[in-house]
Formats: C-alpha cells, sequence, structure tokens
C-alpha cells in the first residue's frame, strides 16, 4: 500500500531514488493514465485507449502496456524496451499533492524505490534540490497540467460522439486465447463523417492531432501481441 508524505530536505535528506525499470519496482502495471499532449510520442511505442475512472460513466485515456492485470510487455531482465516511457511510469515514487493553492512534491515512502543506499539523491549536501528532483519536478508539472486538459478533450470527443466500445480477442501462437474488454476508441466513421466547421472546432481547441494520434497507436496492438507470444513461449 502506497504511503505519501509531503517531501522535505530535513526529514528526506538522505533519501535516494532508484531510477533504474525491472520487476519489482512496481512497474509491473498494464496501463497507466495518460494525457493529449503526450500521445505524439507515445504513439510510436504503445496502443492508446480509454477506460473508465470509476467514477460514474467519465473516461480517461491510458496506455496499454499489457493484455492483463500486473502484465507489463516492456519491462525486460535489463530494464525498459521502448525509447519512450510513459510520464506517469517515470514520475515514480513522486507524485504531486494540492495544499491549497499550492502545487507540493510528494513521495511514497514505502515504494521498493526509495531508500538510503543504491539510487539518485534528492537533496543535494546543503539541502537544495538535485538536478534529478528538478527533473522530477518538471516531469510532475507535466503530468498535472496534462492530466486537468483530459477533461475538456474527453467532453470534445463525447460531443461528437466520437467515443466506442470494443473488444479484442487474441489468440497467441500456442493456441491461448485472452480477450480484451472494456474500453473504448475513436469511431474512424463518425470523425470521417464530421463536417467542416466540427473538424474546424477540434484543431482550434488542440484536439485534432491528439485524436489522429491515438488511432495511429493502434497499429501497436500487433507488437504487443507479439511481445505477448515470447513472454508466453519463455514460460513454457
Amino acid at each position: 500500500m502506497a504511503n505519501p508524505v509531503l517531501l522535505n530536505n530535513i526529514d528526506h535528506k538522505d533519501l535516494r531514488v532508484i531510477t533504474r525499470h525491472g520487476h519489482g519496482l512496481a512497474d509491473e502495471v498494464a496501463y497507466v493514465p495518460t494525457f493529449p499532449a503526450e500521445f505524439r510520442l507515445l504513439q510510436a511505442h504503445y496502443p492508446i485507449v480509454f477506460s473508465k475512472t470509476g467514477e460514474g460513466d467519465a473516461l480517461e485515456p491510458i496506455v496499454l502496456l499489457g493484455f492483463e492485470a500486473g502484465e507489463n510487455l516492456f519491462l525486460q531482465a535489463d530494464g525498459w524496451d521502448a525509447a519512450t516511457i510513459p510520464l506517469m511510469v517515470d514520475r515514480q515514487p513522486f507524485l504531486i499533492g494540492q495544499h491549497g493553492e499550492e502545487l507540493m512534491i510528494h513521495i511514497d515512502l514505502d515504494s521498493p524505490r526509495v531508500g538510503e543506499g543504491e539510487g539518485e539523491a534528492i537533496f543535494l549536501p546543503h539541502g537544495g534540490m538535485s538536478p534529478y528532483l528538478e527533473n522530477i519536478n518538471s516531469i510532475l508539472l507535466a503530468i498535472h497540467e496534462g492530466m486537468q486538459s483530459n477533461a475538456g478533450f474527453m467532453a470534445a470527443l463525447a460531443q461528437h460522439e466520437l467515443v466506442e466500445g470494443f473488444s479484442l480477442d487474441i489468440e497467441l501462437d500456442d493456441g491461448a486465447q485472452h480477450r480484451l474488454a472494456g474500453f473504448y476508441t475513436i469511431n474512424e466513421e463518425r470523425l470521417a463523417a464530421l463536417d467542416a466547421p466540427a473538424i474546424d472546432s477540434l484543431h482550434k481547441a488542440g484536439y485534432l492531432a491528439p485524436i489522429y494520434f491515438q488511432l495511429a497507436s493502434l497499429s501497436n496492438f500487433r507488437a504487443l501481441i507479439d511481445r505477448k507470444n515470447l513472454r508466453h513461449a519463455a514460460r513454457t
């Protein structure tokens, strides 16, 4: 269970963070949330789809890393097998908390990445932020702003009725079958049928490019299935 606390240079002056990626470092996740500004980089490697947030029927974009709970097919023995790592993975074990009007960095003290031995120093000897922490601060700010943009993006998709549910049946090379369900994508036919004013409004809002990045990302399902086959074969 997570144990997030407000980060400070007194109680946490000697803490270090393991920044490599591997098993046992809380990287074993099948998906993480993302946001439109991140789609451009992610679509080169991962499928981007939409999932319910748990709050009514609200949807959010996510990046798929595997097909089963706890399965990250990009996690290899020697690290992360993709040039771009989703920011929601890269920010670990830090998160943003809001105190009044101020955004503050928190750290999960129960994360396997946190200790006083291996890893990057969080603070400099005199108490200032290390270059590593400064970079984390930038990542957290990008995530905070990006997540705030999701509401407007999803509202625009709903307004134009562009979102539809889908399921994907997967048969592995050895005959094992899996079904991916409960996710959503953009309906290409409805997108193509939008009139010029609708397309113009999406473009001016900055949503048109992320829409096409999301659609382009779906071509990565084939590569993800190939990764699943390799992982499955290695275990049998």
